[in-house]
């Protein structure tokens, strides 16, 4: 990135039991009571992984965020995101939800939960 930061704006993190396949970095969705796991593609996500181990992961559910992106297309502004199956975001104008996406490149964008 630049010479801004985003770090921490907004951060609301909570502690979740994880599924098996949840790796700091990537995002999740609630697959039961108190429960995430791995999103598949085009799956709705509700957070982003920022620990995972002993099988309990630190969530970052609200705030200003980076994840990793694939395919492309992700922009700043208003973008409808989902899952891309890999622990990222994709852009996906069919199943994604209007995320605010702050900062974007090829590689990753700065999104708020």
């Amino acid at each position: 990135m630049s010479k801004i930061s985003f770090e921490g704006i907004g951060e609301m993190v909570a502690t979740f039991v994880c599924e098996e396949g949840v790796a700091a970095g990537q995002v999740v969705k609630m697959t039961d009571n108190g429960t995430v796991g791995p999103c598949g593609d085009g799956e709705a996500f509700c957070g982003v992984a920022l620990s995972a181990q002993d099988g309990y992961a630190a969530v970052q559910v609200a705030g200003l965020v980076e994840s990793p992106v694939t395919g492309g297309g992700v922009t700043v502004g208003w973008v409808k995101l989902s899952a891309d199956g890999s622990g990222g975001v994709k852009a996906d104008d069919v199943a994604g939800r209007e995320t605010l996406v702050v900062w974007a490149d090829s590689d990753s964008a700065v999104v708020c939960l």
